[in-house]
């Protein structure tokens, strides 16, 4: 499992179809230039011509059509999916924006029982059209409870909607913005479609200072029918819920795409420069950033693509995706940015300059932790799934790479969103005990004093109401699982033992530090502590892993890539 690479990319494991996308896509950038990208960001232009490339060749149309209402080539595969979110993030969050809110647009659609609007959508898609996904609002984020659209009826299948939708991305031109409402009288929850250009649609501003558009807008007095609504009351609910759910797994791939453009700059910036008659790639601390970077990097990619099998064979009686998912989106993207923190620090003041693809990582890849919900509501999410996760595993089959061309029917017809708690897993020692590394051999063995404090010195009533004290129990848990699905991955794909291990010397650094953040809470109990302390380790120094990791994964990448002026 390398980085991702424009120049060698084969996309092996894609039809000819979908590898004519990926290469066209790349191409459109590269032709584009760096200097053409780095204006248009600087100048924040709407990227229209973009849009045109993405409607000559039917890329929506291709990626994002279920195959029930498209042509042949149509069909939404998150396998394939994964791949187009790493292409365009690499290149421009901004351009990656179009097709993410997209996505959140279509979900409501798709999940929905209006079949007039889903053909007519598809319609749209093969017209070259983008969507958009009206949640937030302005005075209370993405609480859906709190929601104030409203949507009056009439009578005789008529209403009209009234209200704001904040931070709605491609709300400027979006053919159809699917918007979450409730019914003035009864408080039922919609889903409908508005039309960007319609009359009553009022597009307000760009909340934001960039090329992508992230709208204000209004809807006054909009008159609306049967025809327009997606879903109603409980099934609405869960189409929001699951919506996000889809959704917020790409965020995890913009970051992943960032950052390895990033590394790539960072690389060849810092091996072609010189200090105190050395090459900067020389000196020790420059080395362990390096490694660190990387080594993050491809188990970000590693994990993500791993997750991307569970999206794929989920069903109603497997949906261990649901722990998954949202750690792509919490965990990747916060190892996203650990990624670009530690490069930044190798080619310092060079990640300001105007001129660098840099310049624009270090912005954005702050906002992607932030986006479908902020950390600390994914952790309370993820920590629902610990009591089964360590105590009640269940039996499944081992599954494989999931990369066939084939539609993920399950992500669009997911049902209710309740009974979290009762999700199993199947057992995490199982991966845990296939190899024998020595720095695995550590974090093994700090899972099993997580366990006995799980056991022994659970939180308490007040504990586990303190979601401060939660975040740093959940940190470890997460890195359970994380490491769980990386082990699986380097099995699947023959990863080098080396790199591997050296993978686990950030994960039992990482496990040590949230140990001594548990240890550090005010409500701390003396248990907790004690145990804390036999949590904190040092990972299994060894120089010659660390060189062979150096030169065969990270300074072999000098010069593999660097886009075209």
């Amino acid at each position: 499992m390398t980085l991702f690479n424009p120049r060698t990319e084969s996309f092996a494991t894609l039809d000819e179809r979908s590898r004519a996308i990926m290469q066209k896509t790349i191409a459109f950038f590269e032709n584009k230039g760096k200097a053409e990208m780095k204006a248009e960001d600087h100048e924040r232009r709407w990227y229209t011509d973009y849009l045109d490339f993405l409607k000559a060749e039917r890329v929506f149309a291709t990626l994002l059509t279920p195959s029930a209402y498209g042509d042949a080539d149509c069909r939404w595969d998150t396998h394939r999916n994964c791949a187009f979110n790493e292409i365009t993030a690499f290149y421009s969050l901004a351009h990656w924006y179009a097709w993410q809110v997209s996505i959140l647009g279509l979900g409501p659609i798709w999940m929905g029982s209006n079949e007039a609007v889903k053909h007519k959508t598809a319609k749209l898609l093969e017209e070259g059209a983008i969507f958009a996904f009206g949640l937030s609002e302005k005075a209370h984020g993405a609480d859906l409870y709190a929601s104030e659209m409203t949507l009056t009826d009439l009578g005789e299948g008529r209403y009209v909607a009234d209200g704001g939708k904040y931070y709605i991305g491609n709300g400027n031109a979006a053919a159809y913005v699917s918007t979450f409402a409730k019914e003035s009288e009864t408080g039922e929850y919609i889903w409908f479609v508005a039309e960007s250009d319609h009359p009553n649609y009022e597009c307000v501003q760009n909340l934001v200072n960039s090329q992508m558009y992230v709208s204000e807008y209004a809807l006054n007095g909009y008159p609306l029918s049967d025809g327009e609504i997606l879903s109603r009351g409980p099934a609405a609910w869960d189409s929001a819920l699951n919506t996000i759910n889809v959704g917020k797994y790409n965020l995890g791939w913009a970051s992943i795409g960032i950052s390895t453009h990033a590394f790539y700059e960072a690389i060849n910036h810092a091996a072609k420069r010189s200090l105190y008659g050395r090459h900067v790639t020389d000196f020790p601390h420059i080395r362990q950033l390096f490694v660190d970077a990387f080594t993050r990097l491809a188990a970000m990619r590693m994990f993500a693509y791993r997750a991307a099998d569970y999206m794929r064979i989920a069903s109603p009686e497997d949906r261990r995706y649901l722990l998954y998912n949202p750690m792509v989106k919490m965990k990747v993207t916060t190892q996203g940015e650990a990624v670009v923190n530690l490069l930044w620090d190798v080619i310092a003041a060079r990640g300001f300059e105007k001129d660098t693809y840099f310049e624009a990582a270090a912005r954005d890849i702050r906002a992607l932790p932030k986006l479908e919900g902020t950390v600390h509501v994914n952790m309370a999410l993820i920590v629902k799934f610990m009591a089964n996760y360590f105590f009640y595993p269940g039996q499944f089959p081992n599954i494989g790479h999931a990369t066939e061309a084939v539609n993920d029917d399950f992500l669009f017809a997911q049902g209710p969103t309740r009974g979290l708690g009762k999700i199993q897993f199947h057992d995490f020692r199982i991966a845990y005990a296939s190899l024998d590394l020595p720095n695995l051999a550590v974090f093994r063995e700090q899972i099993a004093v997580l366990e006995q404090l799980l056991l022994n010195a659970a939180p308490d009533t007040h504990q586990q109401k303190d979601i401060d004290f939660l975040l740093a129990l959940g940190e470890m848990f997460t890195l359970v699982a994380y490491g769980q699905l990386l082990i699986e991955k380097a099995a699947m794909d023959a990863v080098d033992a080396d790199l591997l291990d050296q993978m686990f010397d950030f994960m039992v650094r990482d496990f040590s530090g949230y140990a001594l953040q548990l240890l550090s809470k005010p409500s701390s109990s003396q248990a907790q502590i004690d145990l804390c302390r036999q949590m904190i380790r040092k990972p299994v120094v060894d120089g010659q892993r660390f060189e062979r990791v150096w030169r065969k994964h990270v300074f072999s990448q000098v010069d593999a890539y660097e886009m075209n002026p």
